[in-house]
């Protein structure tokens, strides 16, 4: 991709609290179109970066810009072009949803906010909804909360934990919102601790841990950088009993009567198909397993726990 793509770039972006560094000299470029996942524990960072992108924090060091724009220098300017969905989102509680969104077009002093509002309301399926959003459910604040990053048809639209609360369907609906919003254009960023929605919707995914960028790229690229580059898992099942491999590329493997699970250095499937048949072994199943986002996640962040 061109430089002229690029959307949201932090540089050397830090966040200390006194001796506490939760966020540590994080570089990130994100392109126009990229729907890009922000992963990682709890205190891993993620909600102070996103606070730094939106302008509500500002920096130790470094700098976050948004379509140029240097997000500390010029807040507003910024702002003007981010939708922003917070995790734990409020409203006024005595106001309806429309009532809420009516309030916030005036502050962005939009014009035909009413044929806007009433768009969202149905595209977020609060449609119809005339209670105060005091007695919302969460998930109910949510979808009102997409709505109101929404409403200025904002570039960029970043999201902390926005699945938080939704049901099956609320979660469903989150992803066709996503995918429309990607193919008109606009650059989605979201963090979720939730690693099976991060792929299904994103096209790019960074993982932060301890306030460190430790991985970046698409969730093929992820998986490789994090499992250690080659690192295969290979699963075996043989009729007779399973004997010890002796392939020196086999990091470690753990053995049952008739089966295996071996991690090695590359896929070596072929030799311990040839040293399986030396031995007079026969084969029923000799197969790579597909490890997921989530089990390198778990296994580079929390050490396989």
């Amino acid at each position: 991709m061109t430089d002229s793509e690029c959307i949201v770039k932090a540089e050397k972006l830090t966040k200390a609290y006194g001796n506490d560094i939760v966020v540590d000299s994080i570089d990130m470029t994100i392109h126009k179109g990229e729907v890009f996942g922000f992963l990682g524990p709890n205190g891993a960072g993620k909600t102070t970066t996103i606070g730094m992108m939106v302008g509500l924090i500002e920096p130790t060091a470094g700098k976050c810009f948004v379509n140029g724009i240097d997000v500390t220098r010029k807040p507003m300017d910024a702002k003007r072009i981010i939708g922003y969905l917070p995790d734990g989102v409020g409203f006024y509680q005595g106001l309806t949803a429309r009532q809420n969104l009516e309030y916030f077009a005036k502050l962005y002093e939009m014009k035909d906010a009413d044929t806007r509002i009433t768009r969202l309301l149905e595209y977020v399926g609060l449609s119809g909804v005339e209670k105060p959003s005091g007695g919302f459910s969460r998930g109910m604040r949510q979808r009102l909360g997409l709505a109101a990053a929404l409403l200025n048809d904002p570039e960029v639209i970043i999201m902390d934990e926005p699945t938080n609360g939704l049901d099956p369907g609320g979660v469903i609906r989150f992803r066709n919102i996503i995918a429309d919003q990607a193919k008109a254009g606009k650059t989605i960023i979201f963090s979720s601790h939730i690693l099976e929605e991060v792929q299904h919707v994103c096209t790019t995914v960074g993982i932060i841990s301890s306030g460190k960028m430790i991985a970046r790229g698409t969730v093929e690229d992820v998986k490789r950088q994090m499992s250690g580059g080659e690192d295969v898992t290979i699963i075996l099942r043989t009729l007779e009993h399973m004997p010890h491999l002796e392939d020196p590329r086999i990091i470690d493997a753990a053995y049952n009567d008739g089966s295996a699970v071996v991690r090695a250095k590359g896929d070596i499937r072929g030799d311990i198909s040839i040293e399986l048949q030396n031995k007079g072994i026969h084969l029923k199943e000799l197969r790579l397993k597909e490890e997921s986002l989530e089990d390198v996640f778990l296994r580079t962040v929390y050490g396989g726990e």
